[in-house]
């Protein structure tokens, strides 16, 4: 029995996918049926209809497309870029028996090409005595808005196949060229035909060297130079995936907060319970809440940022040092025994603050292994990084706003008066908090350097400075 019912070409303008459907179209059984699911029209342009299925018809179900291409005689495929009908992406993602194909071409090579077709009007060609030449403006805004929409859309494409247990033929522009790599790509789609020659009616447009298509050739050279092509100023990232954490959230009056971790929660909560005579509505599942939003058209919701310094700190203390409840008793038993934290079994009269700070010191240099998925320890919310928790969040829905802890007495009660709930003033988030020692007795520069090296990646992303005070 063949391995695949159908296939699909991922590929881009500019990348050589008209050249490589003529070739499948040349092995024996094979049908590629052009840009099938193109939002503009059916396969072709000036086609209203593909295997019988109309236009309307495919915008109003792709998967009935999709079925007919798997029932039609011989082996069924089409050409797909990354601005095509996106449910019909969902539905051949998942099955297995659609062989994947991925063709790629040097993003410099297409983005020239595409601006030199777009000047000529000029997408394929067949007579050479018809080409028509130009030379074209290289932008590097354009050009980088081209990359990040090829360099998103593969990575989706690696992800899905990875997570599904996939894989797929790839192929350059230039591999297009060879005989032997398309009777290759036969084989991995398990048809018998085979090629001898390819495609000889079309014909490659623009053959010259880039230097002698770009008009500002030396500009693109520099810009291109300056493209940190191997991703070397990325902040390597080993957390685990994180959910919305939905169980989490708190209502109350059309105001929803979506906690994040090791933040100030206790404070905001009792601010929330403030907003509404029956207090606050907690224990959501996904179907409550998006039921509790429905209910409440013009809802608003925020999150918390703290800054890391006070976040590890305020962690550190209420989960690890203290021994009462909500600690975590199993988790301070191993770093005591395993990684060597010098904090007592219990902490008494005799804890100094430069014991708090060694202590905490130590905690940090767990943390930067632990974040970096080498500690054997799971990576618990409250000091994942938060922007792993708000991409959790993203997963079901984001924060209309982010608040930051030190602006809360601010910005929460104008968040209340915008959602006409009157006047509810908030108090100083840090008070009554449990701590040995507040995080100003043994603040310096060697712990925020400590905390900046374990929390780089949500020093970017927000752009947290020193830490200021507050807790």
């Amino acid at each position: 029995m063949p391995q695949f019912s159908s296939f699909v070409v991922f590929a881009e303008m500019r990348t050589g996918s008209n050249f490589l459907e003529a070739n499948l179209n040349a092995l024996e059984g094979v049908n590629c049926l052009g840009e099938a699911f193109n939002p503009h029209f059916i396969s072709y342009p000036n086609r209203d209809s593909c295997l019988g299925i109309s236009q309307a018809e495919r915008d109003r179900d792709p998967g009935q497309l999709l079925a007919r291409m798997q029932s039609a005689p011989g082996l069924n495929g089409f050409r797909f870029f990354h601005d095509h009908d996106p449910r019909a992406l969902e539905h051949v993602l998942k099955d297995p028996a659609c062989a994947k194909i991925v063709l790629t071409r040097n993003p410099a090579e297409s983005y020239v090409s595409w601006k030199i077709a777009q000047a000529t009007g000029q997408w394929k060609l067949t007579d050479v005595r018809r080409r028509r030449a130009e030379t074209v403006a290289f932008d590097a805004d354009e050009f980088a808005a081209h990359l990040g929409r090829l360099q998103a859309f593969q990575v989706r494409l690696l992800n899905a196949l990875q997570v599904s247990g996939q894989t797929a033929f790839y192929l350059d522009y230039e591999d297009l060229q060879s005989v032997a790599v398309m009777n290759g790509l036969a084989a991995f789609l398990g048809v018998a035909g085979r090629l001898e020659t390819l495609d000889r009616d079309m014909k490659v447009q623009n053959p010259s060297a880039l230097a002698d298509k770009v008009e500002n050739f030396a500009e693109m050279e520099d810009v291109l130079a300056r493209l940190d092509r191997f991703n070397l100023s990325r902040t390597p990232n080993f957390e685990p995936r994180r959910g919305p954490q939905v169980p989490s959230f708190v209502a109350a009056a059309g105001i929803l907060y979506m906690p994040i971790k090791g933040g100030p929660e206790a404070a905001v909560t009792r601010w929330m319970a403030t907003l509404d005579k029956d207090g606050v509505i907690e224990g959501f599942s996904q179907k409550s809440l998006r039921q509790w939003k429905r209910a409440h058209p013009g809802h608003r919701s925020f999150a918390v940022l703290r800054h890391p310094v006070a976040r590890a700190h305020a962690v550190f203390c209420d989960k690890i040092l203290s021994t009462g409840p909500g600690a975590f008793a199993e988790i301070r038993k191993v770093l005591r025994q395993r990684f060597n934290l010098p904090i007592p079994e219990v902490v008494d009269a005799g804890y100094a603050p430069h014991h708090h700070k060694a202590a905490f010191l130590a905690f940090l240099d767990f943390l930067k292994i632990n974040l970096s998925g080498q500690s054997g320890l799971r990576v618990d919310p409250h000091w994942a990084t938060q922007s792993a928790m708000l991409e959790g969040m993203a997963q079901f829905a984001l924060p209309d706003q982010l608040v930051r802890e030190d602006e809360i007495t601010l910005h929460l009660p104008a968040l209340a008066r915008r959602a006409g709930g009157g006047d509810h003033p908030l108090s100083d988030p840090a008070a009554g908090a449990e701590l040995p020692y507040a995080l100003n007795v043994i603040y310096d520069a060697e712990v925020e350097a400590r905390v900046a090296e374990v929390y780089q990646r949500d020093y970017m992303t927000f752009g947290f400075g020193p830490w200021q005070g507050v807790r």
